[in-house]
């Protein structure tokens, strides 16, 4: 999986880093400081309601 890091992290937070990786029909979230640590995965339709909901609070 190719993982890509939140755009939100990038603002000086180099502490606080989510990043995100897709896979058919799923997307998956680590944080980037532990990268061989545990991941969590979502189905698509899941984690796009997740993104609508985060943009609009």
């Amino acid at each position: 999986m190719t993982w890509v890091k939140s755009s939100y992290s990038s603002d000086g937070n180099e502490g606080d880093c989510v990043e995100v990786a897709t896979a058919t029909g799923m997307v998956h979230v680590r944080d980037s400081k532990n990268v061989p640590g545990p991941q969590v995965g979502f189905g698509a339709t899941a984690w796009a309601d997740f993104v609508t909901h985060a943009v609009g609070s």
